[in-house]
């Protein structure tokens, strides 16, 4: 069958700083793809400065300024956030965040993924560096998985099939499942032929037969790459994968599963739109 996949929520704009497009650019990618929402995910990871204080985070802070319909799309403000630890612990959750951009001191001590993450609508968590996990069985990326997916901010569990570090699928799919979170499979993960391909393969099928929702995601790092999703496509097509599982297959059904999931409740934006 053909799919119609009318969202895509993992995207980078040039703050990511090796993706090379505005959000602007973005938008109207989505726009002329014919998307209904976008979601623009920008890293939060040790991979973009040396020095983790909040001023070079300081762009997640004022995504309320973007408006929420944009040249006719849906935009939704996130983040991808580095798993950094076998707790499942993400990038900043261990840093201290007393000064703030100006230079003042908060009110209350919150940690840097706190403060960048409080007005996001939902946060990827993904795997770029495994270097924490060197020498760990399958049981500890396991559990890793599962108390991330446990988080109240994360959403979406990102590109599992290119981490290299493999899990027991049936125990991770469930928590998922239970949690109304999202898996991801990831375009880039299967671009030329790529070697993640088998493994991609496995967990969309095992999607499939236990009934966990994903998310498709172009994982754009240029505004031509917005919305283009045809490795995937093509994959879960030979699958027979069933399409009430892909989650943002258009607007209503991301942002329905987003409330279900307790980490966002953005249902006023589907009054506004119909």
């Amino acid at each position: 069958m053909a799919y119609r996949i009318l969202g895509d929520v993992h995207t980078h704009t040039l703050y990511s700083r090796h993706a090379y497009s505005t959000i602007q650019e973005n938008v109207r990618a989505a726009s002329a793809a014919g998307l209904e929402i976008l979601g623009s995910t920008d890293h939060l990871s040790s991979m973009l400065y040396p020095e983790q204080h909040i001023r070079n985070f300081q762009f997640f802070l004022n995504t309320a300024i973007w408006p929420r319909t944009w040249e006719g799309v849906t935009v939704l403000h996130g983040c991808e956030a580095d798993i950094e630890g076998l707790d499942g612990s993400l990038f900043g959750q261990d840093i201290p965040c007393r000064e703030s951009i100006t230079g003042g001191t908060y009110a209350s001590e919150r940690s840097l993924f706190e403060r960048v993450t409080e007005s996001a609508d939902y946060v990827i968590a993904s795997v770029h560096n495994t270097d924490f996990a060197k020498g760990c069985s399958i049981s500890d990326i396991t559990d890793m998985y599962v108390a991330v997916l446990e988080q109240p901010r994360v959403f979406i569990l990102g590109h599992t099939g290119r981490s290299g570090l493999p899990y027991d699928l049936d125990t991770v799919l469930a928590c998922a499942k239970e949690h109304h979170k999202l898996i991801e499979v990831n375009e880039h993960s299967l671009e030329g032929g790529s070697k993640h391909e088998g493994v991609c393969r496995k967990i969309a099928e095992r999607c499939a037969e236990m009934g966990v929702g994903i998310a498709v995601s172009s994982d754009a790092h240029i505004a031509p790459q917005i919305g283009r999703f045809s490795a995937v496509e093509r994959m879960l097509e030979e699958i027979h994968f069933p399409e009430e599982l892909i989650m943002n297959r258009g607007r209503e059904p991301f942002l329905r599963e987003l409330a279900a999931s307790g980490v966002c409740d953005l249902s006023q934006v589907l009054g506004e739109q119909s």
